[in-house]
């Protein structure tokens, strides 16, 4: 049996919605970060760096979003998260790449800058930066999505829910971004996942507000 260790609202988002939408059986284990649950002895057996998400087989273990959500669309090929056309390949790496180290390092200045610095006096000058650089790279992003439809176009994919956990991010507490307003084309994209039955049940076991 696959399990996925996640935090609601978390990075882990993606994944958890990948997996569903493989309509395959799998088994949750939900973490409060907020009380230290990636901390915990219990989950350190199982991913030594202490973060989410963790997907684990039998006794094989795998983290890092972005190398669950290939591993995911790869593992369901019947799910069709994952492109046939090579040029349609590169391009979900071009997208999960430009995610993985822009966006979420990004956001991490805003939620953890305490990972930049020692000096505390120095948190809210890195934290008011991590936001200006979201908002040039939301930017961007709203501007490669400006042809509507999903991020390959016609095709869904495994960067759609990945896009789906920044515009949550864009529109929480820590960004405060007036998404429908300022990225519209995006927020459509948002609206469209919304639809979707397995983001529906994400966002359910989640306990998160589905995009309106």
């Amino acid at each position: 049996m696959t399990t996925l260790y996640y935090a609601p609202g978390a990075c882990s988002l993606a994944a958890h919605i990948a997996l569903e939408e493989t309509g395959t059986e799998f088994e949750t284990v939900r973490l409060d970060l907020a009380r230290g649950d990636q901390r915990a002895a219990e989950y350190l057996a199982v991913n030594e760096r202490g973060r989410v998400p963790a997907l684990v087989e039998g006794d094989w273990v795998l983290t890092e979003n972005t190398a669950i959500l290939r591993h995911v669309a790869r593992l369901h090929p019947a799910a069709a998260l994952w492109p046939d056309v090579p040029r349609d390949q590169a391009r979900v790496d071009e997208w999960l790449g430009w995610l993985s180290t822009g966006h979420h390092i990004a956001y991490a200045h805003i939620r953890r800058a305490e990972r930049y610095t020692n000096d505390e006096s120095a948190y809210p000058g890195i934290q008011a930066k991590g936001a200006e650089t979201c908002g040039d790279l939301f930017t961007m992003t709203e501007v490669k999505l400006s042809n509507g439809g999903w991020a390959l176009g016609e095709r869904y994919s495994v960067v759609d829910p990945y896009l789906l956990l920044f515009w949550t991010w864009g529109r929480g507490p820590a960004l405060g971004f007036d998404m429908a307003e300022r990225f519209p084309a995006w927020t459509a994209h948002a609206r469209a996942m919304a639809q979707r039955p397995a983001v529906r049940a994400v966002f359910a076991r989640e306990g998160l507000q589905l995009p309106a």
